[in-house]
């Protein structure tokens, strides 16, 4: 008998990397459960990775503070914007829901580029971007669409989720010019020196956590670090195309974890919305590098 196949080291990288974020969202929603506000998340997570990120730079003995730093400070406020909204979205929304709404982010990330990056960009992709927008309609079911035959999500955790995808989007955007002179480390410990110093002033209302919730908020960080290892990992070692159809796990694990853990179970407008945001999405990264969900 010959050999037995395995799936490729970058494959099994992103099919790591798509677990690990999708189980950063289930830990998300569980604190969230437990009365911790979103910004209270937001700086449990920064500090975590914070200290992993210095701990692995100074290891490295390289400086966290960079060459680029406007950049790096700019990089840094865009993605506790994107965070924040992403981290609100994950709370308040069914964890499905939330992951396929932030998974419109390499669309948003394809026409920021072609505004700030000048890169090229054709009626296939802006087609993309408008079926896109169209799944998270299907998905959110606004009464001034539907009418009121159907229950709609929330309006503001939709919307704020959609913020997030497009901020999340110009992060990357960000993070595409500034790789070119500096260390990953120290990109990802600039986004998480700035979220932890940004969700600072907005910590009137801080929740003592349980001991239980302290392990939920140590393992979003942990959770995150590790999401952000493998998908470097796996980008590096696999084309674009198969990396983004391999990450579309995240969407199947969180929908998984929602219907095991909190009694979730999409229906069939989610699940309509979710062929059609991944399906442009994917056809987006035939031809453009995937967008890593934070």
């Amino acid at each position: 008998m010959g050999a037995r196949a395995h799936p490729a080291p970058g494959l099994r990288h992103m099919v790591a990397a798509a677990f690990f974020f999708s189980l950063m969202s289930l830990l998300v929603r569980l604190a969230g459960a437990e009365g911790i506000p979103t910004m209270q998340v937001v700086f449990a997570r920064s500090v975590v990775v914070l200290a992993i990120t210095g701990l692995l730079l100074l290891r490295q003995g390289v400086s966290p503070l960079g060459h680029s730093r406007p950049l790096l400070l700019l990089r840094g406020i865009v993605g506790f914007i994107s965070l924040t909204c992403f981290y609100f979205a994950l709370i308040h929304l069914p964890l499905a829901e939330a992951t396929v709404i932030q998974y419109t982010n390499p669309v948003w990330t394809a026409l920021l580029a072609a505004v700030f990056l000048r890169e090229a960009i054709g009626r296939r992709e802006l087609a993309l971007s408008m079926a896109s927008l169209v799944g998270v309609v299907i998905i959110a079911r606004p009464t001034i669409v539907f009418g009121t035959a159907t229950e709609g999500l929330p309006a503001l955790p939709v919307l704020a989720g959609l913020v997030g995808a497009v901020v999340s989007g110009l992060a990357y955007v960000i993070v595409r010019h500034v790789a070119r002179t500096e260390n990953p480390l120290v990109i990802v410990f600039w986004f998480a020196l700035v979220s932890a110093i940004g969700s600072l002033p907005l910590l009137p209302g801080f929740v003592p956590p349980s001991p239980a919730t302290v392990w939920l908020l140590l393992g979003v960080g942990v959770t995150t670090f590790l999401g952000q290892i493998f998908v470097t990992l796996g980008l590096r070692a696999e084309r674009a195309g198969k990396a983004m159809a391999v990450a579309y796990l995240q969407v199947v694990f969180a929908a998984l974890w929602g219907a095991l853990i909190l009694a979730e179970r999409p229906d069939r407008w989610t699940l309509v919305g979710a062929v059609v945001i991944l399906g442009a999405t994917w056809l987006l990264g035939r031809v453009r590098a995937p967008v890593v969900v934070m």
